[in-house]
């Protein structure tokens, strides 16, 4: 997964809470534009549109974004620090079996997931599923056992050197109906099945990982075509090679899905108008 893009009304306190909270790094800011991530990698592009108003929770869009950590000391510099710097964003925790995950709310309500991944010989696949759980995580335990001193002084100055590397690790979307997104982000794109939960959820991914994007109808079950509010902006998906591209390109014009190529990327809408864009790692 590439970076998420994401609308926002107030760009100053947005860049605080992606860069002195959850502790990724400013990586440009021209104008209406902010880049975050870490080293050369964005995770988070915000694009200042005051113009625009919020979403209703019931419409389709970002449920989280979620943002990987390398080790479990990064993960927990991560926690302390936005745990402690914006207190009221913490909405909980999990422990999901292939993964050690903590839930936050951005100040304009996008959802954020902080998680470290366990490695994969310790996954669970029955007949291409894989095992996953929802166990309560004690974030206070979490920081007695994994905070160090280094992460700790880290976390504590906005302006310090940040440990360990992050990326994109899951995009997890709210949708109308499971059936469709399966039959667009399956059927269409290419990803594989990796998890249902009957008509509520559905976890895809490719090269076997637990989950690359995920559709739910938690909040969002019926909701049509978005239209252009704050929020989701656009989610990126990066494959292998150019080859690749050219094969997803030909795909979507098979199954007649309206497409942009600019040479570099292909973009596209899903059922629920939010914006794709793949392009090639290479």
């Amino acid at each position: 997964m590439g970076a998420v893009t994401l609308r926002v009304a107030d760009l100053d306190a947005m860049i605080r809470y992606y860069r002195d909270g959850v502790t990724l790094e400013l990586l440009s800011h021209a104008g209406p534009v902010a880049v975050l991530g870490r080293g050369a990698t964005p995770i988070v592009v915000l694009e200042h549109a005051p113009e625009l108003r919020h979403a209703s929770p019931r419409d389709a869009g970002l449920y989280h974004t979620a943002i990987l950590f390398d080790t479990r000391e990064a993960l927990a510099t991560a926690l302390f620090s936005v745990a402690s710097r914006y207190p009221g964003t913490f909405t909980g925790s999990a422990d999901h079996l292939v993964s050690e995950a903590f839930y936050f709310t951005d100040p304009e309500g996008n959802g954020v997931e902080l998680y470290f991944d366990r490695d994969r010989s310790t996954w669970s696949w029955v007949h291409g599923t894989v095992e996953m759980a929802t166990i309560f995580l004690d974030p206070n335990g979490y920081l007695r056992e994994h905070l160090t001193e280094a992460g700790h002084a880290s976390a504590s100055d906005a302006s310090a050197a940040r440990l360990g590397d992050a990326v994109v690790g899951h995009v997890h979307l709210s949708v109308g109906d499971v059936a469709s997104a399966r039959e667009f982000y399956v059927d269409r794109l290419g990803f594989e099945t990796t998890a249902e939960l009957g008509d509520q959820a559905l976890f895809v991914s490719a090269g076997g990982y637990h989950h690359h994007m995920a559709m739910n109808t938690w909040q969002s079950r019926g909701a049509g075509r978005r239209g252009l509010a704050l929020g989701l902006g656009k989610v990126e998906i990066v494959v292998p090679t150019a080859d690749d591209l050219g094969e997803l390109g030909e795909r979507m014009a098979h199954h007649r899905v309206a497409t942009r190529d600019d040479g570099r990327t292909l973009a596209f809408d899903d059922p629920w108008a939010n914006l794709v864009e793949v392009r090639a790692a290479e």
